[in-house]
């Protein structure tokens, strides 16, 4: 780290953002592959305390929550006995909120795709917000008890239920299940009917499966440890919240939401651990 200037740092971490595998930015840039990891992981780990410590007390109104699947060393199926006990490996969903109006993503968690994680979570976000939101999910019923639990009946929130028909013929490996219909059901409160919606979340989904390698489908390039996964999603929501100008908002989504005051370069970004190193030493 001390061998790079900033702008080095930036340099890397942009690669990264626009959905550079590792190995493909050391051959870009003339890295080490050490290198970069530790940057990543470096910046990632500064990056998640930094936002864990800003977003809050946000003024959202409306909500949408989904989950996005990858994996860490090998699919889940693949995972051996061995294999378990000595690192995390398989499955690894992130569990993501957006706000509607500002496109800001307030909080994320990387875990299984279970009541606890769901658990935490929707806590998680919970003390975040600084009033009454209107929520939207899918139809996955660990959310419920999660929200009740969360937030009482201090809440607007609805499920957006979706149905699937039987997977095409010889196509179930690569292509999704037919989509048939959504239902719409209010769980707490008194939802409005026309912002019961999970499209944000989802098209965030698709974001992040483009700006992140380790999330591309039927590749080599997903993480081979639970510690550079969860980095890589740290920085990559640091640069869609604070770097990236949302083309609809013509404003980064922090910015939007009164986060932030301008629009932040990825020198920033990279320069976080340094200005964590200090505020630690002072």
């Amino acid at each position: 780290m001390n061998r790079l200037s900033i702008n080095e740092r930036a340099q890397i971490l942009a690669a990264l953002v626009e959905g550079n595998s590792i190995r493909s930015v050391c051959r870009m840039l003339g890295r080490e592959k050490r290198t970069v990891t530790r940057l990543l992981v470096e910046v990632g780990t500064a990056c998640y305390r930094y936002q864990d410590r800003v977003l809050r007390n946000l003024k959202c109104q409306r909500l949408e929550c989904d989950e996005i699947w990858s994996f860490i060393g090998c699919k889940q199926k693949n995972v051996t006995k061995k294999m378990a006990e000595q690192r995390i490996m398989g499955d690894a969903w992130v569990w993501v909120a957006i706000d509607a109006d500002t496109k800001l993503v307030p909080c994320w968690l990387v875990g299984t795709r279970d009541a606890g994680c769901a658990t935490e979570f929707i806590a998680n976000l919970e003390r975040r917000l600084a009033s009454r939101v209107q929520l939207t999910t899918d139809g996955h019923k660990v959310y419920l008890n999660a929200v009740i639990d969360a937030f009482a009946d201090e809440i607007d929130y609805a499920m957006l239920v979706k149905t699937f028909g039987a997977e095409a013929p010889g196509e179930s490996r690569y292509s999704p299940a037919k989509f048939i219909a959504t239902r719409k059901v209010s769980i707490l409160g008194e939802p409005e009917e026309k912002f019961i919606s999970t499209s944000y979340v989802e098209r965030q989904n698709l974001t992040m499966r483009m700006s992140m390698r380790r999330f591309t489908r039927l590749t080599n390039g997903f993480s081979k440890k639970i510690e550079n996964h969860e980095a890589a999603v740290a920085l990559h929501y640091m640069w869609y919240n604070f770097v990236r100008i949302h083309q609809t908002l013509r404003v980064t989504p922090a910015m939007a939401a009164g986060i932030s005051g301008h629009v932040w370069s990825l020198q920033e970004v990279a320069a976080l651990p340094d200005a964590e190193a200090v505020k630690r030493a002072a």
